[in-house]
C-alpha cells in the first residue's frame, strides 16, 4: 500500500490504548520511542569474486527490562522503518505473555534464495560481527531469534561468532531457535504455531463471546483458512486440524486455492514439496490470486505471512468471524475498523504470536541455567506416581499393564514442560486481555496494548527516571 508506514501503525494503537490509562504524557512518550536503532553496512565478497553491498539492520526499543529479545528477518521488505515497528511490538509483546525482556528486532535487506549456502554464512556471521562491536548482541544485553528468512542454521551461525570473540561462560544465551545440539530447546520450532492454537483455541472455548459471534464454542467442526504454510502457518494449521478444525482454504506464493469439503494439510504438504506451491491441488478451487482466499467463506482467518495484508482494499470482503493474526502486523488499522464495525473478533498479533518468543525465554533459560527442563525432577514425578499407582492397585484390585503404566507414570522431559509451559502462558494472558476488552468495551489488541503499557509503564514509574 503506498504510504504504508508500520511503525505509525504501531503507534497510532498505541495512542489509542493509552488513552485507558494514567501515565504521564512524557512517560508515554518515552514508551514508544526506539532507544537504540543500528543501521549496517557491509561488503560480501560473492562466490564468484564480485563484491556486493549489504544493508541490515538492529533495532532495540525499550531497555525498561534486559536483554532485549527479537528475531532477525532475511527479506527484501526490510527497512527501518518495518524493524522500528516489530521491535516496538516485540516489547508490548512480551509484556502482554509476562516474558522479562524488552523489544527489539533485526533484519538483513536480502532475497535469501538469491545466495548460496557459504554466501549466507558469510553475511550472518559479518552481521553478527557487527552487533558484537556495536554491543548489539550478548545474553544480558540483546538476543536474536529466528524470524521471516531465518532458522536454527543462522542462528548456529551467530552463536559459533559470537563464541569465538567472547569468553562468556554464558555465551549459547546469546541466540535463541538454535539447534538442539548447540543448545536449541525441544518444541522451539512449533512454538509460534503452536502458541497461535493456543490462543484461538481459549477464544473459541469462551461460550459467551462464540454465542456473540454466533458460533458454537469449541475449535471442533469449525472452518478456517490460513495465508502462509511457512514454519508458523503449517504448525497453526496442524493443531488446528488435529483439534477437528476443518481447513477449506490456503493461499501461498503462487497463488490459492479453496474446497468447502476440507483440504488435508499433509497430502497439500506432500504436493507442495513436489510442485513447489499450491495452485491445482487436487479437489480444490484454484483462486485467481494469492490473496482472493482471504475473502472467501470461513470462520476463522489465520494470516501467518508478512504484514499489511488485510488493508482497506479487501476489508469489507472479509467473512471470517474471527481473525487470528498469526503475523506480523498483518491488518492495517483502518482494516482493523472496518472488521469490527462487522462485529468480527480480532485475535490481535501483540498477543497470538507470542508463542515463539515464549519458548525463546525458556531456552534462554535454559542457556544461562546450564540445565535442561526435566533433568532434576522426571524421574522423582515418574517414581512418585508409580507409588500412586501401586495404592491404587491395592484398594481396588485393579492390576496396570506395563503400557498403562508408562503412559499414567510419565513425568515431564523437556518438551511435555516447554509445552505445558507455553499453554499456561497463552491461556492467562488471553484472559487478562479479554477481560480489559470487556472491562473498557474495546476490542483486543487495544486491551493488549492496555495490558502491556500498564506492566512497562510501571517499571519506568517504580524507577523514578527514563533509562
Amino acid at each position: 500500500m503506498k504510504g504504508y508506514k508500520f511503525y505509525e501503525q504501531v503507534n497510532a494503537a498505541f495512542d489509542e490504548a493509552a488513552a485507558y490509562t494514567k501515565f504521564d504524557e512524557g512517560l508515554l512518550a518515552q514508551m514508544k520511542i526506539c532507544n537504540d536503532v543500528l543501521h549496517i553496512t557491509f561488503p560480501l565478497e560473492r562466490d564468484n569474486g564480485k563484491i556486493e553491498v549489504i544493508e541490515a539492520w538492529r533495532v532495540e526499543h525499550s531497555h525498561h527490562k534486559l536483554p532485549t529479545k527479537g528475531g532477525i528477518r532475511y527479506s527484501l521488505t526490510v527497512n527501518e522503518d518495518e524493524t522500528m515497528a516489530l521491535a516496538a511490538l516485540m516489547t508490548y509483546k512480551c509484556a502482554v505473555v509476562d516474558v522479562p525482556f524488552g523489544g527489539a528486532k533485526g533484519g538483513i535487506k536480502i532475497d535469501k534464495s538469491k545466495y548460496s549456502l557459504e554466501e549466507l554464512e558469510r553475511i550472518t556471521r559479518r552481521y553478527a560481527f557487527e552487533l558484537m562491536k556495536k554491543n548489539f548482541i550478548g545474553p544480558g544485553t540483546d538476543v536474536p531469534a529466528p524470524d521471516y528468512g531465518t532458522g536454527a542454521q543462522e542462528m548456529g551461525w551467530i552463536l559459533d561468532t559470537f563464541r569465538q570473540m567472547s569468553t562468556d561462560i554464558n555465551a549459547e544465551g546469546c541466540v535463541t531457535g538454535k539447534p538442539i545440539e548447540m543448545g536449541g530447546i525441544r518444541g522451539r520450532t512449533e512454538a509460534t504455531g503452536r502458541g497461535v492454537y493456543f490462543g484461538i483455541k481459549e477464544a473459541c472455548d469462551n461460550k459467551d463471546d462464540m454465542k456473540e459471534l454466533g458460533l458454537e464454542h469449541g475449535i471442533e467442526g469449525k472452518t478456517f483458512v490460513i495465508q502462509g504454510l511457512g514454519n508458523v502457518g503449517y504448525h497453526a494449521a496442524l493443531y488446528m486440524e488435529e483439534a477437528g478444525a476443518k481447513m477449506v482454504g490456503v493461499a501461498e506464493i503462487d497463488g490459492s486455492i479453496y474446497s468447502k469439503d476440507g483440504i488435508d494439510l499433509a497430502k497439500l504438504m506432500e504436493y507442495k514439496k513436489e510442485t513447489g506451491g499450491v495452485k491445482g491441488f487436487e479437489g480444490t478451487e484454484t483462486l485467481a490470486d494469492s490473496s482472493a482466499v482471504l475473502e472467501s467463506e470461513c470462520d476463522i482467518l489465520i494470516p501467518a505471512a508478512l504484514e499489511n495484508q488485510i488493508n482497506e482494499g479487501n476489508a469489507d470482503k472479509i467473512k471470517a468471524k474471527i481473525i487470528g493474526e498469526a503475523a506480523n502486523g498483518p491488518t492495517t488499522a483502518n482494516a482493523h475498523k472496518i472488521m469490527k464495525k462487522r462485529g468480527a473478533l480480532i485475535i490481535p498479533d501483540n498477543y497470538l504470536n507470542a508463542g515463539g518468543v515464549t519458548v525463546s525465554y525458556f531456552e534462554w533459560l535454559k542457556n544461562i541455567q546450564h540445565v535442561r527442563f526435566g533433568r532434576m525432577g522426571k524421574r522423582f514425578e515418574e517414581n512418585s506416581y508409580k507409588r500412586i499407582l501401586s495404592v491404587i492397585e491395592t484398594i481396588s484390585d485393579r492390576k496396570f499393564t506395563e503400557t498403562e503404566l508408562g503412559t499414567l507414570a510419565k513425568g515431564g522431559g523437556e518438551a511435555e514442560l516447554v509445552d505445558s509451559g507455553l499453554e499456561e502462558t497463552m491461556i492467562n494472558a488471553y484472559n487478562q486481555i479479554n477481560e480489559l476488552r470487556k472491562k473498557h468495551d474495546v476490542d483486543l489488541r487495544t486491551a493488549a496494548f492496555i495490558n502491556a503499557i500498564n506492566k512497562v509503564g510501571l517499571i519506568y514509574d517504580r524507577m523514578g527516571i527514563f533509562p
